[in-house]
């Protein structure tokens, strides 16, 4: 690679500016000391007063890399439908690993024993704020932090799997993966939305009115504070509403299946299953 500018350049900021080109062309290897003192133009010493060592430069790249993309994130409107939030950050998030895997890779795939990376953490406080808002709007059937925690998990492998695919040149043969993973995912955790003259209540599991769902929704709601209730009431009223999404949502998965295989044993012989595409 060249060296980069070093007439005008600040030498922390010629470093930064290897580093990160050094990433993106050969991977989390090709960012060694001598590569790095090289197309910068400084001395090693220059690197370690600046950065402490490899690891705290390379920390430094990655969060410089994923601060458009997590300002972006954070700059989604509160306003808008949260459910809609959630896809719009799912796609926002694939869309950041293929356009830089080997970024991704380094925020995602490095070992860090011990310890949560900052950026990555920053970006899974505003996913959990996302995922906050839609228990609060009474689509949630899960608690929040085991629907983050899929969405997230669900969301990281797809990238992984695209950004290999898109090495080997195989990205068109995984067309529609994360869409289908993404809306099979939001499915597991979210509840229909009700219809808008929708005034009976459902049975459990059936819609946006099932008791799991409205537990949910007040617990989230409960984090604001409840002047009347004491901290040991709270805890308490939090346990009971986690075993009654826990159990309602059981029910719900039963009943979906049940409704599944009846409806599968009526079908006309021959008739396809229909898929979400």
């Amino acid at each position: 690679m060249e060296t980069v500018e070093t007439t005008t350049t600040q030498p922390r900021e010629r470093i930064l500016g290897a580093a990160t080109a050094l990433l993106a062309e050969g991977g989390r290897d090709a960012v060694s000391t001598r590569a790095v003192s090289a197309a910068a133009g400084v001395q090693a010493q220059t690197i370690y007063r600046h950065f402490g060592d490899m690891q705290g430069l390379l920390d430094e790249v990655a969060r410089r890399g994923y601060a458009s993309y997590l300002a972006a994130k954070q700059a989604q409107g509160e306003d808008d439908d949260p459910v809609t939030r959630l896809r719009n950050g799912w796609d926002m998030h694939v869309a950041f690993g293929l356009a830089n895997p080997a970024l991704y890779r380094l925020l995602y795939t490095e070992p860090r024993p011990g310890q949560q990376f900052a950026v990555t953490g920053d970006a899974q406080q505003v996913l959990l704020a996302i995922v906050e808002r839609v228990a609060r709007a009474g689509r949630l059937r899960t608690g929040v932090e085991p629907a983050a925690a899929m969405i997230h998990s669900a969301g990281m492998g797809v990238t992984l799997t695209l950004i290999a695919a898109q090495a080997d040149g195989r990205l068109s043969h995984y067309e529609g993966l994360s869409e289908n993973v993404r809306e099979a995912v939001l499915d597991s955790v979210l509840a229909p939305a009700p219809a808008p003259d929708d005034h009976v209540v459902a049975r459990p599991g059936t819609g946006s009115h099932s008791a799991a769902v409205h537990a949910v929704a007040l617990k989230s709601l409960m984090r604001d504070g409840v002047r009347s209730l004491t901290s040991g009431e709270r805890t308490l009223l939090g346990e009971w509403l986690d075993r009654v999404a826990a159990e309602d949502s059981a029910v719900a998965g039963t009943a979906t299946a049940g409704s599944a295989g009846s409806e599968a044993g009526t079908a006309e012989p021959g008739a396809g299953s229909a898929r979400r595409p």
